[in-house]
């Protein structure tokens, strides 16, 4: 129950994303039924990709998280989701990100997103 209440939050995240910044778009013009379906296997993507992906640059890159106090965490969850997008390409889904900046700020938001649905939404830890 919990991967399918991280797998909303991160479709919530990802549509929110997609309607504040106007570099990002996800299956623009498309039926509602199809773009459900594809914020929802986007969000699974981006999950795997968070979960495989994250942890080792976070290892290998430890030294420039601490040089510069975390700000090149903006720009690894950036690249994390221009990774998404084209990963999402590959299987069909149409997500395209128009550049640097605006995976930025799309990352920021679902992050800020993630984290206000996250303090609302049971995770299954709570005994």
């Amino acid at each position: 129950m919990s991967i399918i209440i991280r797998i909303l939050v991160n479709a919530l995240a990802l549509a929110a994303a997609a309607y504040l910044i106007t570099g990002i778009e996800i299956a623009p013009g498309a039926p509602t039924a199809e773009q459900i379906v594809t914020y929802t296997v986007i969000a699974i993507i981006f999950g795997v990709v968070n979960a495989v992906i994250k942890p080792i640059v976070k290892t290998v890159g430890c030294a420039f998280y601490v040089l510069t106090l975390g700000l090149v965490a903006l720009v690894v969850n950036a690249l994390l989701l221009m990774l998404t997008a084209w990963a999402a390409g590959l299987f069909g889904f149409d997500f395209h990100i128009d550049g640097l900046w605006s995976a930025v700020l799309g990352g920021v938001v679902i992050a800020v997103v993630s984290w206000l649905l996250s303090l609302v939404l049971p995770d299954g830890d709570d005994d």
